[in-house]
């Protein structure tokens, strides 16, 4: 008989924001969504009165360990710790921002002791988060960083029901592409992106498609040089050792309907080339996973969303479906061993 997993780590995000809400209705969906066992890292009052502005049915109650949170799961949202803050939808504050930085620093070192089996993260906002000492672009060079890692080797994944995407640079002036685009920057990223669907989505031979930088992939160099000398020879390089990889494609056809049913995943080149399409046909259930960590770490793909906080518009499909892939990840890593 497998062992029960340890439950998931959830961090509050900014207490202002949707996440406190769309935590406590994925919650209240648990069982119609197969959502495996979590518990969030302090905002136990924040939880609480989310829950009510919106109309969720929730029940929150502290607990003192991980191991209590089975205990209390079917009944209660489990909430670890003291930590609080008043409940001010829409409204940033440094206290708001001092909690969501230590729901985030709470829940990734108990999922890197092992306490938790992965980690969620709720949107966060950055800019509030520097004004207290968060000194990373986003929670995935956060990340890298808690797991001592060279930020390139965290590698950020856009998934959805429709596609999946990897930005291979992420948090940068659209002017700084292509002086960071290298050869040995696609290699290494594609490396990972490969070994992580095999292992952590069951993926036995990932098929990987490349986008281009430049309009039209550069058509024969008229429009760019890029796909020439550094794109086309990375892929000449990974397909000599094996792996299922083809392009460079033009960005404005690689994501047709047509075109995502031949591949697995897609390497953009910078951020929007990889999150509009992403959003455009997934917006809902669009989950943020970082991939190449020794730990599991899934997000939904949206932001904060002060301006509809609190009033019960907020979709927790996205939340919902980072919960359910953090708990199939952690699922099949078990197997393993």
């Amino acid at each position: 008989m497998t062992p029960a997993l340890p439950p998931l780590a959830v961090s509050l995000g900014d207490p202002a924001g949707i996440g406190p809400e769309i935590i406590s209705a994925a919650w209240a969906r648990r069982e119609h969504e197969g959502i495996a066992p979590f518990f969030v890292t302090g905002g136990a009052g924040v939880l609480s009165a989310a829950a009510r502005a919106c109309g969720i049915a929730v029940q929150v109650q502290q607990i003192q360990s991980t191991s209590q949170a089975a205990e209390v799961w079917d009944e209660a949202l489990p909430v670890l710790g003291e930590a609080d803050h008043s409940y001010e939808p829409g409204t940033v504050s440094e206290a708001g921002a001092n909690l969501a930085l230590h729901s985030l620093e709470t829940a990734t070192k108990l999922a890197l002791s092992g306490e938790a089996g992965g980690l969620v993260t709720a949107p966060i906002a950055k800019s509030e988060l520097a004004k207290v000492g968060f000194t990373q672009p986003g929670q995935t060079e956060y990340l890298a960083d808690a797991c001592e890692l060279d930020r390139h080797d965290a590698v950020m994944m856009l998934a959805g029901p429709s596609l999946r995407a990897v930005p291979l640079t992420i948090h940068h002036a659209l002017a700084e592409v292509p002086k960071l685009l290298t050869r040995e920057l696609i290699c290494q990223r594609a490396r990972i992106v490969a070994s992580s669907l095999q292992h952590d989505f069951g993926i036995e031979v990932p098929r990987i498609a490349v986008c281009g930088l430049n309009p039209h992939a550069g058509e024969d160099g008229r429009f760019g040089s890029e796909e020439a000398e550094i794109i086309a020879p990375a892929i000449e390089e990974l397909q000599a050792e094996g792996f299922a990889i083809t392009g460079p494609y033009p960005g404005d056809a690689l994501f047709t309907p047509r075109a995502r049913s031949t591949y697995d995943v897609a390497l953009a080149m910078y951020h929007d080339q990889a999150l509009i399409p992403l959003k455009a046909l997934d917006f809902d259930e669009g989950v943020n996973v970082t991939l190449g960590l020794p730990i599991v770490r899934t997000s939904p793909d949206h932001g904060t969303a002060f301006d509809i906080a609190g009033k019960g518009l907020a979709d927790p499909g996205a939340m919902i479906a980072a919960l359910r892939m953090a708990g199939e990840m952690a699922a099949r890593r078990a197997r393993r061993g």
